[in-house]
């Protein structure tokens, strides 16, 4: 994942080998390796975006680059307590009551937002998981896909008693008050991948591995 944000400014290909023991997104590792340059050449290329968090506090604005997700969490014993807006809409499509929330990417769908629950999506669907972490109010909703182009704002109610961090892949903002998170369409990811992939994502789907 760092060698992929070190190389998002750049737009080139990456063919990722797992060398360790988790890795989705990547190719499976093989002992042939004289081969590899000969599956380089065949992988089939998907063009994925990056996420933008601009994330607000008390003291200023930061903002960084996601590849898998934007998550906010609750920093506390307190239950976080959110409305989400979306295309610069006034009035909240809905207000959470939970431990968090987390906005993924399709590449991201597979890794946390899978582990709370949500929706795995097929890369480059053109689509937002939008799913919540241990959900209080409302205790049924699992979540939502939102369009691609769609413009995510989240305001953290109560900020003082019930504080929340939002983080963008590894880099975490602590006592957030409002995020805003939008696909950066302007940035490419080209990941290559062996034949196959896509019978992976499908059994993710249906069953997990």
């Amino acid at each position: 994942l760092s060698v992929l944000h070190r190389l998002l400014p750049f737009g080139v290909p990456v063919y990722g080998v797992n060398c360790g023991t988790v890795g989705f997104l990547l190719n499976k590792r093989r002992e042939d390796i004289e081969t590899l340059p000969d599956r380089i050449q065949v992988a089939k290329q998907t063009v994925l975006h990056p996420l933008e968090m601009t994330a607000h506090t008390p003291t200023g604005t930061r903002t960084h680059l996601a590849i898998n997700d934007v998550s906010l969490l609750r920093q506390t014993a307190q239950t976080a307590n959110l409305s989400v807006y979306l295309n610069k809409s006034k009035t909240p499509r809905l207000t959470l009551h939970a431990d968090g929330l987390i906005v993924a990417t399709s590449a991201g769908s597979t890794a946390y937002t899978a582990s709370a629950g949500g929706w795995v999506v097929p890369l480059g669907a053109g689509v937002l998981p939008v799913t919540p972490l241990a959900p209080f109010r409302p205790r049924r909703w699992r979540g939502a896909l939102l369009s691609s182009d769609t413009a995510i704002r989240i305001r953290v109610n109560d900020a003082d008693k019930r504080p929340v961090s939002a983080t963008a892949d590894s880099v975490e903002v602590r006592d957030v008050e409002l995020v805003d998170v939008r696909e950066r369409s302007d940035l490419d990811m080209r990941l290559l991948f062996d034949e196959g992939f896509e019978e992976r994502v499908l059994r993710e789907q249906f069953a997990g591995e």
